[in-house]
Formats: C-alpha cells, structure tokens, sequence
C-alpha cells in the first residue's frame, strides 16, 4: 500500500510541477522517473539564449519547479528526500528527488498547495489596496527558508531608482533586434494553441502606466495583442521587493528559484499576487549597480511588485508528458 502511495505522489508532483513559473512561461524543465525518484533536469532548448547567456533565470526558473515538486509531495503525505546538483559531470541535472519518511500535512502545508495552480503572474498595475505587512514579514520568512533574503523597498527614493533602472533597461533592450526577437518568440498570438509562452489574454494590450512607472515586456511587439481589460483603476505599483542571495552561483540560482515560488504561493493564498521585472537583472552593469547599491553587497535575482489585482486571468502549461522523457 505504501508503495502505490509513493507512485500515486510521485504522479502528484509531476503534475503540480508544471504550474511552476517560468521566465516567460518558457517552462525550461525535463522531468525523468526511475523506480520512486524524480529527476529535474534544465532543458536548454528553453534557454533564452540572448538576454540569459549564464543560465541563471533558468535555473530559477527550475528551482521554482523543484519546490512545487516538493510541496506537493508534501502535501501526499511523504517527506522528499532531495538532493541538489548531485552530479558534477551532469551539469544539466540539477535535482533529485524521491519520498521519504511519511508526514502527516498540516493545514498551511495544505493551504499552498491548494494554490499551486491558481497562482498567476499579473503584468500591470495593482489596485489602491494596501499589502498587509504582517504577511510581507511572512513572506520575508519563507524566502529564508530556503536560503534567500526578500526585502520589501520602503524608501520612495529606492522604488523610484530600482523603476528608473528598469526604465533604462527596457528601453535598450526594446532598442535591440534580438532581444525584440527573443521576447516575440515566446509571445503566443490570439487563438494559438501552443501550451507555453505568454498568451495574448496574458498581459494588457496597453498596460496603465504604475507609480513610479514599472514598465513591461513588449510581449505584442509590432502586434496588437493582448487583453483589452479595463485596467485604468489599477495603477498603483504595489510593495516592491528584491530577492537577494550570498552567492551567485549554481545553487544559490536554484535557491532563489525555490524561494520566489514559496514566496509566490504564500502570497497567492492570501490573495495577493507578484509582477516580475527581470530586465535590469538581465544587464551586468545594471545588476551590478543594485547589488551595490540597494542589495547590501547581496546578489539580486528578482525584482518583483506584490499587490491586490481583480483581474483574472487564464495560464497554459504543457502536459506532463510533454515535459518528460
């Protein structure tokens, strides 16, 4: 009986994993199964190979996709045993996973994974309700938890420089062909039936502008894509927080990944939602600029709002099969 159970959460996590965010939803994971073990490895052919040349959006991307694996486990009542980059001479196998010793859930356990699917990405404006900070200080604890520092930016003058940067970087991303080109390809048009990328009903088809402004990807390069939802109520740019790590390499990548989504289902649970801004991130002198200057010397990997939206939206993922082998 226990090993059905085993098998039946193994099915489990598989299936909860692929609602894991992704840098443009590109989903860049491979699942493989031998006996009770998971394996996770990075698919590079959903590498964004101009604008992450070092993998590192990848691998949290990844991360993210190894604690829903986890939680959901969890959830089935099974302890994961995980390790993590087990394989020098297999870079792209960063994770292995398999059940452990049987756990009894409790209810906050159970409280994310019952948001695992319903999480969204909101790419516009929030409305003017306040994020409490009694859960801003729970989401700071669950990015400690698995070895990342959230820090909400309080000072007007931060929010405005961190907008600032973000402003300078999309604009010369917006002004180079291959960055263009890069965001496009993962952009589905109205109608389409592919299961990854960012649907048009996705993202505004034009967003509001925030306060400061926070700009978007230009997922409707060139197009008229994208929702027409009256955002013009929801202008407010939210509770602005950096994820920040020690280190910047390999492990601390999947880290961060496994931290923004706990972050990421906390919140969702308490109705709160997170727009990423990866574009100053993506740019070395940039990110230099922040770690320096606003990150304690710490190493940034996302740059995120959190705020209150009422407008829901639909998501695609692949099938399960589809992302194993």
């Amino acid at each position: 009986m226990a090993v059905l159970s085993a098998k039946h959460a193994i099915d489990t996590a598989l299936e909860a994993a692929r609602w894991a965010p992704s840098i443009h939803n590109t989903q860049p994971w491979i699942f493989t199964t031998s006996g009770e073990e998971i394996s996770l490895r990075a698919d590079p052919d959903r590498k964004l190979r101009v604008s992450d040349t070092s993998g590192r959006e990848l691998l949290i991307s990844c991360g993210a996709a190894l604690y829903t694996l986890r939680t959901a486990m969890r959830c089935e009542g099974w302890d994961p045993v995980v390790r993590i980059l087990p394989d020098p001479d297999r870079p792209s196998l960063l994770a292995r996973l398999r059940p452990g010793a049987e756990m009894a859930p409790d209810e906050s356990l159970k409280t994310l994974g019952r948001e695992i699917e319903r999480r969204r990405t909101h790419r516009a404006g929030f409305a003017d309700v306040p994020v409490p900070d009694r859960l801003i200080e729970r989401l700071t604890r669950a990015a400690m938890e698995e070895g990342a520092r959230l820090t909400p930016v309080r000072s007007p003058d931060a929010v405005r420089v961190i907008a600032a940067l973000t402003q300078a970087a999309q604009g010369i991303q917006a002004q180079d062909r291959r960055f263009s080109l890069e965001v496009v390809r993962w952009a589905r048009p109205p109608g389409s039936a592919r299961r990854d990328g960012v649907p048009a009903e996705g993202y505004p088809r034009r967003a509001a502008r925030t306060d400061p402004d926070f700009p978007q990807r230009d997922y409707s390069w060139r197009h008229d894509w994208g929702s027409q939802a009256d955002q013009r109520t929801e202008t407010c740019a939210g509770v602005v927080a950096l994820l920040t790590t020690r280190g910047d390499g390999r492990q601390e990548w999947i880290d961060a990944g496994q931290a923004l989504q706990h972050v990421l289902l906390e919140a969702a649970a308490y109705g709160v939602s997170a727009a990423f801004h990866t574009q100053a991130l993506e740019m070395d002198l940039l990110r230099e600029f922040l770690r320096h200057e606003l990150c304690s010397d710490e190493y940034p990997q996302m740059i995120m709002r959190l705020g209150i939206t009422f407008d829901d939206k639909g998501s695609v993922r692949r099938s399960v099969s589809e992302m194993t082998m």
